[in-house]
């Protein structure tokens, strides 16, 4: 299994499991999460959950490379795996808290952007590395947008992989709530979904909703162009995948 998941305490913390690489989502693993979404829908004994990243080197690093997803050949139409993955996109309306460690890139804005609030320790960093790669930051920016302030979200789209944001920095811009000792950022997310799920399901519930009220309309019109965006800016899969495999390691600084 990709995705573990341990419940103790109205406490449900959800694990992306392939540190080996990465916690990259594959296919597989995209049907995991929308699976444990929908199951905590019905699972009353869950009140919080946290959504985190097995080993210490990433959070999350977004689609495997070697998911191969076919696609329609229509510009305005795209099989994304990923818009589908998030808590909110399965209908769940009950707090999600995401605990950051090491990398969280690309794709991984899905899951922290349907979060309520993301805690991370001082060692994780934050990057898009989109158009670095020949593809549109579009699902990844709206999500972020509502987050952060623009000129923020525009630096991390358009600058790639040759900047990373510290912990701090992402702190300072609102994207992340708290920062926590190394290793730290999973026991403050349980302790925060601990309180929260001691108190009234119906109250927390309904105020989640009401949260997302508030954005949902400018969210929903933002996604709607998405798809044609990333159809008409992406470079061609093999394109792409030189422009990664010619990647080196490092030459990226973080602020």
């Amino acid at each position: 299994m990709a995705v573990r998941v341990d419940k103790g305490a109205g406490v449900a913390v959800l694990t992306l499991d392939r540190p080996d690489r990465l916690n990259a989502i594959d296919l597989g693993t995209a049907a995991e999460l929308i699976s444990a979404w929908r199951e905590f829908r019905f699972d009353d004994t869950v009140r919080a959950i946290v959504v985190t990243g097995a080993g210490g080197r990433a959070f999350c690093t977004g689609i495997d490379r070697g998911a191969e997803v076919p696609q329609p050949g229509s510009p305005y139409m795209v099989d994304d795996p990923l818009a589908t993955i998030g808590p909110k996109a399965n209908g769940l309306w009950k707090p999600v808290i995401a605990a950051v460690n090491g990398i969280a890139c690309g794709g991984a804005f899905y899951l922290l952007g349907e979060s309520e609030f993301v805690v991370a320790d001082e060692e994780a960093t934050f990057f898009d590395p989109h158009t670095t790669y020949g593809m549109v930051s579009a699902y990844e920016s709206v999500y972020l947008a509502q987050r952060m302030p623009f000129g923020e979200v525009a630096r991390m789209a358009l600058m790639g992989t040759a900047e990373r944001i510290s912990a701090r920095r992402a702190y300072e811009v609102g994207l992340v709530s708290e920062v926590t000792p190394p290793g730290g950022a999973l026991a403050a997310a349980v302790g925060c979904a601990t309180v929260i799920a001691s108190y009234p399901a119906e109250a927390v519930q309904g105020t989640v909703r009401a949260l997302w009220q508030a954005q949902e309309a400018t969210r929903a019109a933002a996604l709607a162009h998405a798809p044609q965006l990333v159809s008409l800016g992406n470079l061609p899969d093999e394109r792409q995948a030189e422009l990664f495999a010619a990647r080196r390691p490092g030459g990226f600084r973080t602020r």
